[in-house]
């Protein structure tokens, strides 16, 4: 396939778009984002691309598409995923972010979505196939096969981790599986070499797309049942991705959270320092600018300040 994407010229929106493309030539439905409010009592905010479609995977309704790709708007802050603490700490943390997601309802499986994962992430956005990591959970020997011996990627770059790592879960009950990760290798001015397996921080060996191969559905006692069919849940990170293709150093200076930063500083009178991580000032900025984002993608649907719930969180 021919690229996606003009490297020089990259902006959030021709990401997104690109997404939304490959699937779509793939038979699959793009579905508009949800609410971050979910439907779903166990958890506050819809923290993954999957949660509009829980019914789906764990069977009580029948979908009206057996493939679907989302840009799905998504918060984390409370609960099993909280990324609320880190917001200004980190290169890559944040509430609010855009989690780009397909998806298969008991169609296609493994086989299927590795290879497409790759063409789009080396043919289509241009990545360098040799600075590409892989992870699988430590039983999955399928996962590892079709990397190595469909897609090439050679054994000494796929590693294997545990549930910690990779097996993924919505929340303490609902549908989980154990789940493949791309990661790219930023080079040694990030850190040790060795892959993800020594960077448990992963500002080296940064992750930018995890596969889900939904299997399971856990009960409140922890118990697993396997679900009525086997299906896909994928989620790429816009943010992560963005940054990469337009080569700096972090999502702050993407053209999604710059713009916001410069507002930042315009109003306070104080001066972001990029790349600077104990500096309170730009700490405050990034924080400032994650949290009216974040903010405003909240009241738009529909939380609104309370001493309760997602209105205290806000």
């Amino acid at each position: 396939m021919s690229s996606l994407l003009n490297p020089s010229s990259v902006t959030a929106d021709g990401l997104r778009d690109s997404f939304l493309d490959f699937f779509r030539e793939r038979d699959h439905a793009v579905v508009d984002s949800a609410s971050l409010i979910p439907h779903d009592p166990s958890i506050m905010f819809t923290v993954a691309g999957m949660v509009p479609f829980k019914p789906y995977f764990v069977g009580d309704e029948v979908p009206p598409y057996s493939r679907a790709v989302t840009s799905q708007k998504c918060a984390r802050a409370g609960g099993k995923h909280n990324d609320l603490d880190d917001v200004g700490r980190t290169k890559r943390h944040l509430v609010f972010f855009e989690m780009l997601g397909n998806f298969s309802f008991g169609d296609y499986f493994k086989s299927e979505i590795i290879p497409w994962s790759w063409e789009l992430v080396t043919e289509g956005w241009g990545f360098d196939g040799d600075r590409l990591w892989i992870t699988v959970h430590e039983s999955d020997d399928e996962a590892e096969a079709i990397w190595h011996e469909q897609v090439g990627v050679p054994l000494d770059r796929i590693q294997r981790l545990g549930d910690k790592d990779n097996f993924w879960q919505m929340g303490d009950t609902g549908p989980c599986g154990p789940c493949s990760e791309i990661h790219i290798d930023r080079g040694p001015a990030f850190g040790p070499e060795g892959g993800p397996l020594t960077d448990p921080t992963g500002d080296r060996y940064m992750e930018f797309w995890n596969l889900v191969f939904m299997q399971f559905n856990q009960a409140e006692d922890g118990s697993r049942t396997p679900l009525p069919k086997p299906s896909v849940d994928t989620g790429a990170g816009l943010e992560r991705i963005l940054a990469l293709l337009q080569g700096v150093d972090s999502v702050w200076e993407t053209d999604l959270m710059a713009p916001l930063l410069d507002r930042a500083c315009s109003l306070t009178g104080r001066t972001y320092r990029p790349g600077e991580y104990d500096d309170r000032d730009s700490f405050a900025m990034r924080v400032l600018a994650e949290h009216a984002r974040s903010a405003t993608m909240l009241v738009n649907d529909g939380v609104f300040p309370s001493n309760e719930g997602r209105g205290y969180v806000l």
